[in-house]
């Protein structure tokens, strides 16, 4: 492989006009597409194989159009003190409201609005209505004009004195990242700067990320509908590009400069970069992508299409690391400056061939060597405390009840609940798959349940053979109590009656996603010390490196616990609202955590396994491996947890948790398990770290991250390097 990317990147370094116009051409091939593509749409949402999505299966057959997933909206209105919504004035506002939306701007999209006088829905102290919505197109597809008349709907209401707030999925915009994201970009240019010490350097890893992640993106956009893929699909696809992005074409630009700092010619450094630094780059967007694939053993439709999506913006930046980087490296000329002379990354100025002076990376991994288990008991301690929140996750999904308290949905729900009860944001609908005989039997039944405020006389379809009861708890939707009342309704019901609505589907769906977090950690930890083991030859260190990722992912889940649950330091980090973690949350992020920590694994330890078999000590390795890398590790490190911390500032809550998330993650994994728990182990474990057995050693086949083969390429059989002419050159290319 190693032999087949020099070639990729020297041919790419050559041909870099060509190579150039091709990516150029695919940025503006896929914007186009994105811009001429409808709106993408919220996604559809399934759970294969729970009772609430065979519950609204039954709904599809037997009661056509009530199971639609077009958009709702709740206009709340709540009377002055001391006052009625019944009495005549006030009625005549809220009458103005559902005619107006009847007739009003975007008619045409609006289904259906109830007149809360017709359908009782008026709190009993009469201080509350609400009218009900219903539109046919989701959320994400509404017209502005619809929305806006949704908007302004209430307006004169409150210039007669009414509160008029609105919830529902109607007002459901495209989430904001807003200047964070910014933010993290030029956080990341600053780091790039101080690495190289050169704005032409600096500039080129941002460039190539962002038209790999334009690219990414844009047809993401462009497929969006076409492949129903959720709104949010693109933000994360977005963050993880990015991140990964800079970080590859980071490795490629350094070890390009180190080439040219030992005297090769441009191509010929460019080609060496791409067949060793884009060894490791292959290798380390390839657990990303499979970690991110693998996510489809959960079975949720809506996590599949994400992690595919993601993992195809992967698939893009490791393209564009290893042709389109060489390529403007080309373009850049000697502007891109060798690194022995003038970055500090690379031996701090030192002439090629001159021992390289000790730097920050050389010191610190001299300073575990003499103190390993004090490290490694600091690390494991803190990282072990940081994770004991993770022992109380609870999981679910956000409804408006998660919305900051300053949204109008946040004050509609905390209306309806002031006024109908908690439970009423969360109503239960059960479905009765049989005559009316056993819907009036499964009435009486729960009627009798403790939990239960209020439960609606069944509703047949047209043939009478299927009925739904509307049931409205006395606890809010995501409280232990209504989820306790869910399974007590099934337990006591037979095949044919099943609980469905939001409630019941975040239940079924935290529970779900709860159940498969186990089995696919194990998938990914094992995936993890198979292919480390292929990279390392070696059982201890791959097992090292699998518990450590386990240990960073822990410590992370605990502090994102710690913040969004139970809004410790939650005003730092914008969170309004705290409650149960996503459900999807903890296994994207192990998915995600999983790629991003065998990055680092890859580019810190290879150079250690690579002293070491050519003659090294152990520690002597260890030092040199952080000599040459811990400064690119660290850097590429910095980078991507700006990136991810830019994504905190968006309007959406998962985008926020999941931002925070994997920026504290790569924080632990990179600067704790690679920079401390790593030296510190292979400092304890000495010459049995790199131990194989010699009958696996030779089952396993031979991968070369190190690029050991095209060094034995491109040497002589004597060991000394083979001419550099241009006949050789063409050679080489043409093989």
């Amino acid at each position: 492989m190693a032999t087949f990317l020099y070639r990729l990147g020297r041919g790419a370094f050559r041909r870099r006009g060509l190579v150039a116009l091709v990516w150029v051409a695919l940025l503006f091939a896929a914007g186009f597409g994105a811009a001429t593509a409808s709106a993408p749409t919220s996604g559809s949402f399934s759970i294969p194989g729970t009772e609430a999505q065979k519950a609204f299966d039954v709904l599809d057959e037997k009661f056509p159009g009530m199971a639609a997933d077009g958009a709702t909206a709740r206009i709340v209105v709540k009377a002055p003190a001391g006052a009625s919504v019944n009495d005549p004035k006030y009625k005549t506002e809220v009458e103005k409201i559902v005619s107006g939306l009847k007739g009003g701007p975007g008619k045409a999209e609006v289904a259906s609005v109830t007149d809360p006088y017709q359908a009782q829905a008026v709190s009993q102290d009469g201080s509350t209505a609400y009218v009900s919505v219903k539109y046919t197109v989701s959320g994400m597809e509404l017209k502005d004009d619809t929305r806006d008349a949704l908007k302004d709907s209430g307006t004169a209401a409150q210039s007669a004195g009414l509160t008029v707030e609105i919830g529902g999925d109607a007002l459901m915009t495209a989430p904001e990242t807003g200047s964070g994201e910014i933010v993290g970009i030029a956080i990341a240019a600053i780091v790039l700067v101080i690495t190289f010490g050169s704005l032409i350097a600096a500039g080129l890893p941002l460039l190539t990320a962002l038209i790999g992640v334009g690219i990414g993106v844009s047809s993401i956009t462009a497929l969006a509908n076409v492949l129903d893929l959720g709104s949010t699909t693109s933000t994360l696809a977005m963050m993880i590009g990015l991140a990964v992005g800079i970080d590859y074409a980071l490795f490629i630009v350094s070890r390009y400069r180190v080439e040219l700092a030992e005297g090769r010619e441009r191509d010929e450094a460019a080609g060496r970069a791409a067949g060793t630094a884009g060894s490791a780059v292959v290798f380390a967007g390839l657990t990303v992508v499979i970690a991110l694939v693998g996510l489809a053993v959960v079975n949720i439709p809506m996590l599949t299409k994400m992690g595919f999506a993601a993992a195809g913006t992967v698939v893009i930046a490791v393209l564009v690391a290893l042709t389109l980087v060489p390529a403007i490296l080309g373009f850049a000329g000697k502007k891109v400056l060798p690194a022995g002379k003038k970055s500090r990354l690379f031996g701090k100025g030192k002439p090629a061939g001159a021992e390289p002076k000790a730097n920050g990376g050389t010191r610190w991994a001299r300073f575990v060597l003499r103190r390993p288990v004090m490290v490694l008991l600091v690390a494991v301690i803190g990282l072990g405390a940081i994770a004991i929140p993770a022992s109380k996750l609870e999981m679910g999904l956000p409804d408006d009840g998660a919305q900051p308290v300053s949204t109008t949905q946040r004050k509609a729900y905390d209306l309806l609940s002031d006024g109908f009860g908690p439970g009423f944001n969360g109503p239960l609908m059960v479905v009765v798959d049989g005559d009316k005989k056993l819907a009036d039997e499964t009435e009486a039944r729960i009627k009798g349940l403790e939990g239960v405020a209020a439960v609606t006389p069944p509703t047949p379809n047209e043939a009478g053979d299927a009925s739904v009861i509307t049931v409205i708890p006395k606890d809010r939707p995501s409280s232990v109590e209504t989820e306790n009342l869910v399974h007590t309704i099934r337990d006591g019901s037979g095949d044919d009656v099943l609980v469905t609505g939001a409630t019941a589907m975040n239940i079924d769906f935290s529970q779900k996603m709860n159940d498969a977090l186990l089995p696919y950690l194990a998938l990914v930890v094992g995936l993890a010390f198979l292919l480390l083991m292929l990279v390392f030859r070696s059982i201890l260190v791959p097992l090292k490196a699998a518990l450590g990722f386990l240990l960073s992912v822990v410590a992370a889940l605990g502090a994102v616990v710690a913040v969004f649950q139970w809004g410790w330091l939650g005003s730092v980090f914008g969170v309004e609202q705290t409650g149960p973690i996503m459900s999807m949350m903890p296994i994207f992020m192990v998915g995600v955590v999983f790629g991003l920590a065998m990055d680092y694994e890859v580019f810190l330890v290879t150079r250690m396994r690579e002293a070491y078999v050519h003659g090294e000590r152990p520690g002597q390795a260890v030092v040199t491996g952080f000599q040459y890398s811990a400064r690119v590790v660290v850097a590429a490190a910095v980078i991507m947890i700006a990136v991810f911390s830019g994504f905190i500032g968006a309007s959406e809550q998962m985008i926020k948790m999941i931002g925070f998330g994997l920026a504290i993650a790569v924080l632990f994994d990179a600067f704790v398990v690679r920079m401390a728990i790593v030296p510190a182990v292979l400092a304890l474990l000495g010459h049995k770290a790199w131990w194989l057995p010699g009958w696996l050693d030779r089952l396993l086949p031979n991968v070369d991250v190190e690029g050991e083969s095209l060094r034995k390429h491109l040497e002589g059989a004597d060991g000394s390097p083979e001419a550099e002419g241009p006949g050789k050159d063409r050679e080489l290319v043409n093989a």
